[in-house]
Parts: structure tokens; sequence; C-alpha cells
């Protein structure tokens, strides 16, 4: 489960997030939707550790991302939208040392190694160099590295960008399979994306949540996620919290 609370990040005079707050409940895939330069990366950064907050609260299982961060990089597994890969290495040799950086035990290494070298479609490819790599691979590579340590919660920032149709269709429906056991935020700018992959959608505008429900409530009236995403970001310039209908988490 992820838990935010009123974050807030400041560049100067810059707000880039302004008491932003949301939950993702355990096994929930949450689609983090928000025009370019509204605030995603940086939210994402943050939850994952890598970016300091000016204020605010955020907990991963339980635990505070910057008073217990050892606690929460063990159970979150991270895809940013540039995946930190190493062109020169091979893809087993690259996920192995991703493994002892995540801290895994070595008895266990062998194991998670073939666990996500099936989970993200990469036999093919395990003995080939990354830098060898289509983009489509690359990416399932990506997810891997974010898998390797059997994280409960992944974040996984832009996972489609750039790729062409076929490949977008395969890492969605991958997506896809790995909700329910994990926790996982998905953020993006395309609405389809979210719509075919994500239970629960947040909408984040100018460093502002606007929009926080279950799709199905926000699509019950037969409205389309088009339509509610321009409605939310039009809105008094991305500054009106859109009203919740009552869900459970």
């Amino acid at each position: 489960m992820i838990e935010v609370a009123n974050l807030s990040k400041r560049y100067g005079d810059l707000a880039a997030v302004h008491n932003v707050s949301f939950t993702a409940a355990t096994g929930q895939i949450l689609g983090f939707l928000g025009p370019n330069g509204a605030g995603k990366t940086t939210t994402m950064r943050i939850i994952t550790g890598f970016l300091p907050a000016t204020s605010g609260t955020v907990r991963v299982e339980g635990f505070d991302v910057f008073e217990q961060s050892d606690e929460v990089r063990r159970r979150i597994g991270y895809l940013p939208e540039n995946p930190p890969l190493y062109n020169d290495m091979g893809v087993t040799p690259y996920l192995r040392f991703v493994a002892r950086l995540k801290g895994m035990a070595r008895g266990d290494i062998a194991s998670g190694l073939d666990r996500v070298l099936d989970t993200c479609g990469l036999r093919a490819v395990q003995d080939r160099l990354l830098g060898h790599l289509s983009k489509g691979y690359r990416q399932r590579v990506g997810l891997a590295q974010a898998l390797i340590h059997d994280p409960p919660v992944l974040v996984l920032d832009e996972p489609t960008i750039g790729l062409d149709p076929r490949q977008i269709r395969d890492i969605r429906a991958l997506i896809k399979t790995l909700g329910g056991k994990r926790t996982v935020v998905l953020s993006t700018h395309i609405l389809s994306e979210v719509s075919e992959v994500c239970e629960k959608v947040v909408i984040i505008n100018e460093g502002h949540i606007v929009v926080e429900d279950k799709l199905a409530n926000l699509t019950r009236d037969g409205r389309k996620l088009e339509d509610i995403f321009i409605d939310a970001i039009s809105r008094d310039g991305g500054h009106a919290h859109v009203e919740t209908a009552a869900e459970e988490v």
C-alpha cells in the first residue's frame, strides 16, 4: 500500500508538487495521470526515495519513505522513464548485478533471475548485450530489474513511451498480470493505457491533485476518461479538487 499525505516539493519559488494526497491500496493498479509537466515524475521520484520532499509524508507498506528509506527500498520496485541500463552488459549479468545492489541473498538470486526472465519474456535475449536490444526489450529488462527482488510495490513511470503499437500492447498485458499480488502505480499521460490497465485513477495538474477515484465510479454514467481528464485539468487552472464517490479500498 502507498499513502501520500500533503506532499509538496518546491524549487525556489516554483511549486512542482503542492499539497498532494492520495492512496494506492494493496493489490491495486493505480493510474497516475497528468499532462506533461504536471508533477507526475517528481511525485514518483519522491515516493521511491530518489528525491526529497519539501514537506508532507509518504508511507510504503507502512514505512516512512523519509525516515525508513532502507525498508522502503526493499519493498519497492521502480522503473523510471529511462531504464537504468548499462549497454555493455549482458541481460543476465546485469540482472544479477541489480539483485546484489538490492541486497538479495546470494542463494535467492538464481531463482529470482529465473522468475523475472520468464515473467518479462526475456528468455530469448538473456545472453545478449543490453546495447543490442530493441526499445521494447529494453523496457522489459527495465521491468525485470524493478521486479528482481519480488517487491510488493511497483512504480512505473511512462513504461510504454517510445514503443511501437505491438510493444505497447505487450508491455500493457504484462503490467496487468502484475496487479493483484502487488500494488502498482502507473504514471502516464496516455489515457487509453489507464482505461485498459488500471482500477483507480489519480489526475494531477500543475502540481495539484484534481481527481482521485476508481475508474468504474468515474465512468459509471457513460462518460469517457478523455472527457473527465480534459474537464479536470481545465477547471480553475487545475486547482479545484474533484469530489470522489465513496469507495472501498
